[in-house]
């Protein structure tokens, strides 16, 4: 059953139009003008600063402290082709304070105008100048997480296989209402969040015709998962990637990582944003920053 704030919500928003080429404008700034409603004002905290990592435009929150922090790396969902600082921006506020650790948001390239690899190679490369500047800018480099909701969290787990086959592996991996493999069986549910043909949108956005979508950098489940890091799996009981979220968590536990899955019941995909609207996504953020303190200590 939908919780009665999603209901709410759901009756206060309509039906939006399908994604496509054309209405793909209009659902971007739809998305960006929403942060205040959906998400807050935002917490304050010591310091936020807007950066370039390599040449990929970064965020950096920090909450107080008198040593340097460790760093959680975050990034937005929407599809890999909507979203960006600003619409996550009270999101990443809110994790820093609650988690004690420096959250660095990267501002990765979007598709279909920036297709595969560019927002996965983004990442790379503004992780790997966090790791030799993180330094000097106070924060603690050996202590290094690594999140994300949606097609954030399919970004975060392709670069944590990424850094493990580096020999650089992240302390924590949390993934939210993950998009994991192109074939994967969706859940069944009625829900006014994430449809089928608005994923799949993202997917020929993101991997066109002519790309292999069953290469480990798009479909994460394929790929050998030993060794990855301990990971926190959140997925929403009426989100169409229920099911594939969950299985990738057990698949990663089959494979011998600590991982753990849990399910927010009544909730849609992109709860996890919308701090101003469900009470879950509040309980969620406090979880994911639980999550980071104890494997980040």
């Amino acid at each position: 059953m939908l919780h009665p704030q999603v209901l709410a919500v759901a009756k206060a928003g309509g039906v939006p139009p399908p994604l496509t080429v054309e209405t793909l404008p209009a659902a971007r700034a739809g998305f960006a003008a929403t942060t205040l409603t959906e998400a807050g004002p935002g917490t304050p905290l010591a310091a936020v600063s807007d950066g370039s990592a390599g040449g990929v435009p970064i965020r950096i929150y920090l909450p107080p402290s008198e040593t340097p922090l460790p760093i959680a790396v975050y990034l937005h969902g929407g599809g890999w082709a909507m979203g960006g600082l600003d619409t996550h921006d009270p999101l990443c506020r809110y994790l820093a304070a609650l988690s004690g650790a420096a959250i660095v948001a990267i501002d990765y390239r979007l598709a279909p105008e920036h297709p595969f690899p560019a927002a996965i190679d983004d990442v790379d490369t503004a992780v790997d100048w966090l790791r030799h500047a993180g330094g000097e800018l106070g924060l603690d480099v050996s202590r290094i997480a690594i999140a994300g909701d949606s097609a954030g969290a399919h970004l975060a787990t392709v670069a944590a296989r990424r850094a493990r086959d580096r020999g650089q592996p992240f302390a924590a991996q949390v993934l939210v209402c993950p998009i994991t493999d192109h074939t994967a069986e969706l859940s069944d549910v009625d829900s006014p969040g994430l449809l089928p043909q608005g994923l799949e949108f993202c997917w020929d956005a993101y991997a066109p015709a002519g790309v292999d979508r069953d290469q480990p950098d798009l479909a994460p489940g394929t790929a050998e998962l030993a060794g990855l890091p301990p990971t926190l799996v959140i997925t929403a009981e009426h989100d169409i990637l229920r099911g594939p979220g969950e299985a990738y968590a057990r698949a990663l536990a089959e494979a011998g990582v600590p991982a753990v899955s849990v399910r927010y019941q009544g909730m849609i995909h992109g709860f996890f944003r919308r701090l101003a609207r469900f009470d879950a996504a509040r309980q969620a953020v406090a979880q994911v920053a639980a999550t980071l303190r104890a494997e980040l200590s």
